[in-house]
This record gives structure tokens, C-alpha cells and sequence, in this order.
């Protein structure tokens, strides 16, 4: 298939599911999107045995996709300079410890919790998994998918304050949960018998240390040039390219992009936007991250629906996934109670904060992606059956809902 078609399609199937969403069934646009995609790939594997040419062409474009390169590769940048920029960072540097520790200290909690019980999950079902593997499957599960998240809050009417601590730590701890991944996935491919905690230390704070650094330098790069001209045109094609030619560039150099790009993200939508633009340029920007933003999040949710065409399924893993939902919907529970618990002596938190932080915590595209990145040897296919099992429900189920939740709990929760 070429590239013209794969693009073409694409598009098409987004646009026609973004009308039909938006006239009948008015969800948020990225759930609705991806539940009509889904119907649509059910509907295309029945058409399937009839040699339908529109459902040919669709196995087609799947296969043709490289869903874990285009999100990790492409989207993922675009998709986190997108959200940062809309960060006020005033507000979130009074939320700096909820989100620092949410971000760090809650997904290494998830991380490992979730590994434990997966490791008996699996022995329950005669399935010799080992442990290694498991907190393998825990470190791409556990992060709260920025993605997802930020799509759904805009719909989802949350106390400000909340929503910022969700997005916040959505945002980092998408970079993190990428190094914890990395570094877990090195760990692994020796099966875990000789794990130098030395090197292995190195790995993780260049990737995070050196992510966080390497944004840094760009946004102020960003904020060097754009301070020189008065051209929105021009304004708007230097962040592109420091999206794009930042991301390529820290891969080179081994530091997290995701990390990177949301501190350039920060910085250009703070510093930048109220320093050295003027408001027209202002007003240009916000408008285009913002339709990047909108269109990337639908075309990723129209892909992750589709990609059900691609995966294996089998009646012992999914009653595998099905459990695992409320394995991680605990681990999240905890990961967050205790970070919350430690800072309640100093900070003030909303009432039933846990509760909203936990049901808030959506896993999404990158979940996915990090699923199919792993190579066959590493329990690619029952991880990736499980983890889109996961994903599905927490986007449909917790995504429809946590506005109703947190709605229910309005009357006891600080605005």
C-alpha cells in the first residue's frame, strides 16, 4: 500500500467517524472515535471471509502501519509539546510535589505491584511467566497516558485544581515510565541474572536527567530565536521544528524525548508566549497546537481501534486481561495513596482526591505502543492481547465516567 493511501484512508476514516460522532453519539471525540473504529474492525473481520474490498483495503492499512513507530516516532512529540504548551506553569509549580512524586515515585510503586501480581496471575492459569517479564508488563501499564488523559479532561468537568494534578503527572510520567521501560527491557534481555544496579542507574538518569536538560536548552533555543522576529508564520514553523528536529536529536543522543518535549513545551507556552510574542503570534500559536493537538489525538484513537485487526486473540489471556484490569486499577489505587499520604502533612488535598486521581488515571495509546515494541521472546503476543484489553476498558469505561465520578463527589470536593 502506498504511502498516499495509507494517508488518504486514514484521514477519510477519522473524518467520517469524527461527523458521525459528533451528530449521534456526542462522547468526547477521542472515545467516540475509537468505539466506532472498533465496531468498524468487528464489522471488517465479518466482512472479511466475503473478500469485501473496503475491508481488504483496511487489513491493509493496518498492516501497513507501524503503530508503535508512528506514536512513539511521530505523534508522541507533537502530541506532549501540544499538551505542555497549554500548561500554565505558575499553577503547576504549586502542584510541583503532587505531580513529582505522582509521576516518579507512584509509577515505580505501580511498576513493581503490578509485576508482583501478574506473576501469580499468570501461575494461576498454569502460565510460567517469569518475574522479570512481569514487572516488564508493570513498567508499560502503569503510566497514566498523557494522550488519552488530556483529551478526556477537557470533556470531563473536574475541579481545576485535580485536573491539573492528573494532567501534570500524565504528562511526566510519560517520559519516566519510557526510561523505567527502557531500562527494565535492558534488565530483561539477560532474563534478570546479572543486573549491574550501577549501570543500570547510569541508564536511567541519563534518560531522565538528560531528557529533562536537553527540553530545557531547547525551549530556551526556541526562546532565543523566536525573540528575534515578529512573524507568526515564521514563529509557528520554528516550533515545529523544534519539535521535530528535538525529538530526532535526543533519540541521538540518548535522553528522553518525551521528557525533553515537555519542558520545551512548558517553556514556549509560558516564557515564550508572554515574553517575546506578540498577540496575534500568541493567538496563531495556541490555535495551531491546539488543532495538532486535536487532530493527532483522533487519528492515534481511530488507529488504536483498528488495531484489534492485528492482534491474537485467545479465550485464556483474555480472562487474564479482564483480571488484570482490576489488578491495575489497585496497583494504581496504592501508588497513588501512599505519595498522597506522605504529602498530606504539607499540602492541602482535595477531598476524595485518591478516588478522582485513581479513576483518572487512563492508560491510552502509549501503552499499546510500548506493547508492540516488544519482540516475541519477550511475551510480545499474550502482553499486547492483555494490555489492549486494559486500555479499551479504562478508555471506554473510566473515560466515560469520571466526570460522572467526580461529579458524584462534587458536593465534598474543593473547587
Amino acid at each position: 500500500m502506498s504511502v498516499n493511501e495509507i494517508i488518504t484512508i486514514t484521514i477519510v476514516l477519522t473524518a467520517v467517524f469524527a461527523y458521525i460522532n459528533h451528530r449521534l453519539i456526542k462522547w468526547p471525540p477521542t472515545i467516540g472515535i475509537m468505539v466506532l473504529s472498533l465496531l468498524f474492525s468487528i464489522l471488517v473481520v465479518i466482512l472479511g471471509s466475503s473478500g469485501s474490498w473496503v475491508a481488504e483495503k483496511v487489513r491493509q492499512l493496518v498492516g501497513a502501519i507501524d503503530f508503535e513507530d508512528v506514536l512513539m516516532n511521530f505523534m508522541l512529540s507533537f502530541l506532549l509539546f501540544a499538551g505542555a504548551i497549554h500548561v500554565d506553569a505558575n499553577k503547576l509549580k504549586q502542584e510541583r510535589w503532587p505531580v513529582l512524586l505522582l509521576a516518579t515515585m507512584g509509577t515505580l510503586i505501580s511498576t513493581c505491584l503490578v509485576g508482583g501480581l501478574m506473576f501469580y496471575l499468570f501461575k494461576l492459569f498454569s502460565l510460567n511467566i517469569p518475574l522479570i517479564y512481569c514487572v516488564l508488563f508493570g513498567s508499560l501499564i502503569s503510566p497514566t497516558d498523557p494522550i488519552a488523559v488530556l483529551g478526556i479532561l477537557k470533556e470531563a468537568k473536574i475541579p481545576s485544581s485535580l485536573e491539573l494534578k492528573i494532567s501534570g503527572e500524565s504528562l511526566f510520567n510519560d517520559g519516566v515510565a519510557v526510561v523505567i521501560f527502557i531500562t527494565i527491557t535492558e534488565i530483561a534481555k539477560s532474563g534478570g541474572a546479572h543486573i549491574d544496579i550501577l549501570d543500570t542507574g547510569k541508564l536511567f538518569l541519563r534518560e531522565a536527567v538528560g531528557g529533562l536538560f536537553f527540553g530545557g536548552v531547547l525551549g530556551y533555543i526556541g526562546y532565543w530565536a523566536l525573540r528575534s522576529i515578529d512573524d507568526y508564520k515564521v514563529e509557528v514553523l520554528i516550533t515545529l521544528a523544534l519539535v521535530a528536529g528535538g525529538y530526532l536529536l535526543a533519540d541521538r543522543l540518548h535522553v528522553s524525548g518525551p521528557l525533553a518535549m515537555v519542558i520545551a513545551g512548558i517553556i514556549t507556552g509560558n516564557k515564550v508566549k508572554n515574553e517575546v510574542m506578540s498577540d496575534i503570534t500568541r493567538d496563531y500559536l495556541g490555535k495551531f497546537w491546539e488543532l495538532i493537538d486535536e487532530l493527532l489525538n483522533a487519528i492515534l484513537f481511530l488507529l488504536i481501534g483498528l488495531e484489534m485487526l492485528i492482534i491474537k486473540l485467545n479465550i485464556t489471556l483474555l480472562c487474564i486481561g479482564v483480571i488484570a484490569i482490576f489488578l491495575v486499577l489497585l496497583s494504581r489505587l496504592v501508588s497513588v495513596a501512599l505519595p498522597v499520604s506522605l504529602l498530606r502533612f504539607k499540602i492541602k488535598f482535595e477531598q476524595h482526591a485518591v478516588a478522582i486521581l485513581t479513576w483518572g488515571g487512563l492508560r491510552g495509546g502509549l501503552s499499546v505502543a510500548m506493547a508492540l515494541s516488544l519482540p516475541a521472546n519477550m511475551y510480545h503476543d499474550e502482553f499486547l492481547l492483555i494490555t489492549y484489553v486494559i486500555v479499551v476498558f479504562s478508555i471506554l469505561v473510566q473515560g466515560l465516567t469520571i466526570g460522572k465520578v467526580a461529579k458524584r463527589l462534587q458536593p465534598a470536593t474543593a473547587k
